[in-house]
């Protein structure tokens, strides 16, 4: 059996194929739909970025109100975009047995009303980020969301095997943003940072898409690990991974941190180099997926690690 031009065959990682998956919890209520529309988990991770580099910025905390209001535009813009991207994919999402429970699948919400709630949510993060931040930080943010649904959604997720590595420079964006906020101007810090997230994301979104590989031939998606040898998966995941361990060694001293940075990008850059070689001696979900769940664990204590710097060398309590 094939669908599109390649074949439907079981996973290489567990047995049962796509129903070996587990099951994603379905909205049950229209609010709760909406919710889902903008991908809260993801949005989560992108906010996790941003007020650590705000701090850096600020080299200290910035105003309880320019933190809230950069959350929320943050928040709005990336939600929007979420809800563009399940407007466009519901058709493939129909076909994956992980995306079965979205709203859009389900038909909890009509298309034509996800659309309009999308649209209205990146008004309004443009309107709340220029008003209450700056310009800068509200065309970063809707550059973000208009890069994500045009170049990412729209194109290479459908037709080429590097979609995620391009279009993740979206996921890239809250770092500028953050930084915008606080500067209203970028300089080679934030640069550095959006540097990292862009690399930061191949090795995240793969580690996952290695357990779901069945999903994404189901969709006809070429995502990598559904199309490309494992070999050649993990191969490329160490080498961004190393290149991502350089880029955020590179930021020690271009943002005049100190050793509670500089020992954790070393500590958990190596960890993380580490785990994707390991994946590739032990292909299977389980080691996918806690790689995985390491790369956001990594995240968060890297800019937790940038955070508590700035306030100790600068003896903010």
């Amino acid at each position: 059996m094939s669908v599109g031009s390649r074949p439907l065959v079981p996973s290489r990682l567990a047995p049962g194929g796509v129903a070996a998956h587990a099951p994603r919890r379905t909205p049950t209520t229209v609010f709760g739909a909406y919710i889902a529309l903008t991908k809260p988990r993801i949005i989560e991770l992108l906010l996790i970025t941003t007020i650590p580099t705000m701090v850096l910025a600020q080299q200290g905390w910035p105003p309880a109100r320019l933190v809230i209001i950069t959350l929320i535009g943050g928040t709005l813009a990336a939600g929007g975009a979420n809800a563009v991207n399940m407007y466009v994919d519901r058709d493939i999402d129909a076909l994956m047995e992980r995306t079965q429970g979205r709203p859009l699948v389900t038909g909890i919400i009509e298309p034509r009303n996800a659309l309009i709630f999308a649209v209205a949510l990146q008004i309004a993060a443009f309107a709340v980020l220029w008003a209450g931040a700056n310009l800068l930080s509200a065309v970063l943010a809707f550059s973000a969301a208009a890069f994500y649904v045009g170049i990412y959604t729209l194109w290479l997720k459908r037709t080429s095997k590097q979609n995620i590595v391009i279009g993740g420079a979206a996921g890239a964006v809250p770092v500028l943003v953050g930084w915008a906020a606080v500067q209203d101007s970028l300089g080679w810090e934030p640069v550095v940072l959006f540097v990292a997230m862009f690399l930061w994301t191949p090795p995240h979104f793969w580690a996952l898409a290695v357990k779901y590989a069945d999903d994404y031939n189901a969709a006809d998606v070429p995502m990598l690990p559904a199309v490309a040898p494992m070999a050649d998966v993990v191969k490329q995941m160490v080498v961004y991974t190393v290149l991502l361990v350089v880029s955020t060694l590179v930021l020690w001293p271009v943002a005049s941190l100190g050793l509670i940075y500089g020992i954790a990008a070393l500590v958990l850059g190596a960890v993380f180099i580490w785990g994707s070689v390991a994946l590739g001696k032990n292909p299977t979900a389980a080691a996918s997926m806690r790689l995985f769940g390491y790369s956001i664990t990594y995240v968060t204590l890297l800019f937790g690690a940038m955070t508590i710097d700035v306030f100790v060398e600068h003896g903010i309590s």
